[in-house]
């Protein structure tokens, strides 16, 4: 089984919406291979992220890299 782990940082991204006369903002943050992320995560847990792919199950995990860096301390 290989698991490859990588980091990476989330992007924000502001959009812009036109309806009729108005015109509406929005931003989201995203990360590589189009994985978006709730901007509720984003202000918890900062923009840096681990991503591990396992090819072979066909699986992505996203885990924040503060989480991470908190397993090893007591």
């Amino acid at each position: 089984m290989v698991v490859v782990r990588r980091l990476a940082v989330a992007r924000k991204i502001i959009g812009k919406k036109k309806v009729k006369d108005k015109v509406y903002t929005y931003e989201y943050y995203t990360l590589p291979l189009n994985l978006y992320l709730p901007k509720s995560i984003v202000e918890k847990w900062g923009t840096e992220f681990i991503v591990e792919r396992d090819d072979e199950k066909g699986i992505i995990t996203i885990k924040p890299k503060k989480l991470e860096e908190g397993k090893g301390r007591s």
